[in-house]
């Protein structure tokens, strides 16, 4: 069968579903294609950027991504925003399906269907991230199923998963601290009967350097203390001015020997103009 011949059939999903039950029943009710349908399909869209057919490889792979969601339902996140970020990378897998490598489009599109869930999870399981590395990521998806009881676990665990997972010791009980963790709110509860809770982290993380007085007080003090220092340079003689420049603002900095050399004074003299130098700057901030 062509694939013009495929599309023109009208896939059995309805224009608008009611529930998430609705919408399972309705991707259940799609024929699951035959190898010869999907290289077909595949073709017609990547070699004639037909979007009929990309639809049609996308619609037929829909139960694909609720099996998966099903999956990941222990992190306490909707399974229809589980599907919903399945489906874009079950669309993204479709995109770069190549029907010529000889693999069916649901074993090339289970990393991206992966993907996005995975993405969707780490954004939305906390309020703080729990895992931005590979090797967190890993731990963040495994470490539960490695997990043989409950509780925390003894050092001869921990080196099990490392080894198993190949990551450091380190990372496997940081994950499970993070894991074991939960988020706290910012500001105080509400709850005032409860004398006996922990202070909130308004309590004790106050920002003192976004006040906006003492950010402008700062700010003006940087601008004047720069003033100054134009002021002071400007006031001394053209060799102190260059000795203290190439001593102290720039890079690299230059010794007090070499600026003797090219002075042609000792080095006893360049430290005494330097000193000389700093002492009418210093009594000038001074003032």
């Amino acid at each position: 069968m062509t694939a013009t011949a495929l599309i023109s059939h009208n896939l059995p999903i309805p224009s608008a579903l009611g529930s998430l039950d609705a919408y399972i029943t309705a991707v259940n009710n799609v024929p699951v294609l035959t190898v010869e349908q999907e290289q077909a399909l595949a073709r017609a869209f990547r070699d004639g950027d037909n979007l009929d057919a990309a639809k049609h490889l996308v619609m037929s792979h829909l139960r694909f991504v609720v099996h998966v969601a099903r999956g990941y339902q222990g992190y306490g996140l909707g399974m229809g925003d589980l599907i919903q970020e399945g489906n874009i990378g079950l669309m993204k897998a479709v995109k770069r399906f190549d029907p010529d490598q000889g693999v069916r489009l649901v074993s090339f599109a289970v990393h991206w269907v992966r993907a996005e869930m995975h993405e969707f999870i780490l954004r939305n399981w906390r309020i703080v991230k729990v895992a931005t590395t590979k090797a967190q990521r890993k731990l963040f998806f495994n470490l539960r199923s490695k997990k043989k009881r409950l509780g925390w676990m003894n050092d001869a665990e921990v080196s099990a998963v490392a080894k198993d997972l190949n990551v450091s010791k380190r990372e496997v009980v940081e994950m499970e601290s993070r894991l074991s963790g939960r988020d706290i709110g910012f500001d105080a509860p509400d709850d005032n009967d409860n004398d006996h809770a922990p202070p909130a982290p308004a309590a004790y993380l106050e920002a003192n350097s976004a006040d906006p007085a003492l950010a402008y007080e700062r700010d003006n003090h940087d601008d004047n203390q720069l003033e100054l220092l134009r002021e002071g340079m400007s006031g001394l003689d053209a060799r102190s001015r260059e000795i203290l420049k190439r001593r102290f603002l720039g890079e690299p900095k230059a010794t007090l020997q070499e600026l003797a050399d090219e002075y042609g004074v000792s080095a006893e003299r360049i430290r005494q103009l330097e000193a000389n130098a700093l002492k009418k700057m210093k009594a000038l901030f001074a003032a």
